[in-house]
């Protein structure tokens, strides 16, 4: 049975969600931009342009920061398991695979920048403190449309509430339907037989959500989210026994298989 979770639907527990995420905000003293943030610095390493797969990570303007001060950065969440998980994953998909990206790591970029519309897959970490602008909103809505994929991961637990108002607000019409191992996209590349992963930190069952063009099951899965999952984590430290191999095998599966799948559909 195809489990769907409407985006147009707010419960009065989002709603308490909602409430709990501003106090915290106000609390911890973030400020929400109207206009998009400056260029992170590291986007001045990025690949240009020529035609190769490159993987791309969005950056956003956190909704709640910690640490920082004294010349350091604060948690800036988008940016968790940069750039060793992207090292990790271009390795795997160059030795695995036709596809010949960029190696050494990948591309940072704005939601609302106009190139985004070069690159076919955007990878999103910790949605959970995920905030938009109108031009942001916009952009993104335009690049699923127009054939682009979104991968969300690192976010667990009542994050929940806060990644689907802001899908929300991108898609207002979408469904989140609730994946099993039958979908297409676990078949891309390697055979995923079964979904029984959980959190490499956290005990929480991992469960995976896509949203389909149209809200069609038949037609292209635009957005794959990992909830209650963190695979750019099990990317990142694969090479350093940190992370059980076991674990770090199935998430280069999803990730290879993610990319697989958003390339030929």
């Amino acid at each position: 049975m195809m489990v769907t979770r409407s985006l147009t639907t707010k419960s009065n527990r989002l709603m308490r969600h909602a409430a709990l995420v501003l106090a915290t905000a106000l609390v911890w003293g973030a400020t929400l931009h109207a206009q998009a943030s400056p260029p992170d610095p590291r986007e001045e390493f990025n690949f240009d342009y020529d035609g190769r797969f490159t993987f791309l990570r969005l950056r956003f303007e956190p909704l709640v920061t910690w640490g920082g001060g004294f010349g350091r950065r604060g948690d800036l969440q988008w940016d968790h398991d940069y750039p060793r998980a992207e090292q990790n994953l271009m390795k795997i998909l160059s030795e695995l695979t036709a596809i010949q990206p960029h190696m050494g790591g990948g591309n940072i970029m704005a939601m609302d920048d106009p190139d985004l519309f070069k690159y076919p897959i955007a990878y999103i970490s910790e949605p959970g403190f995920w905030t938009l602008t109108a031009a942001e909103t916009e952009s993104l809505r335009n690049y699923l449309r127009k054939g682009g994929f979104l991968i969300f991961d690192d976010f667990a637990d009542q994050q929940w509430y806060n990644f689907e108002e802001k899908m929300r607000q991108v898609l207002p019409d979408g469904q989140l339907v609730e994946l099993d191992p039958s979908y297409p996209i676990f078949h891309s590349f390697f055979d995923i037989e079964s979904l029984d992963h959980y959190h490499p930190y956290w005990d929480y069952p991992a469960r995976y959500y896509g949203i389909f063009e149209d809200n069609d099951p038949s037609k292209r899965l635009m957005v794959i989210v990992n909830y209650n999952n963190d695979i750019g984590e099990s990317w990142e430290y694969s090479d350093t026994g940190f992370i059980p191999i076991e674990l770090s095998n199935e998430a280069y599966k999803l990730g290879v298989n993610y990319i697989v799948y958003a390339m030929t559909h």
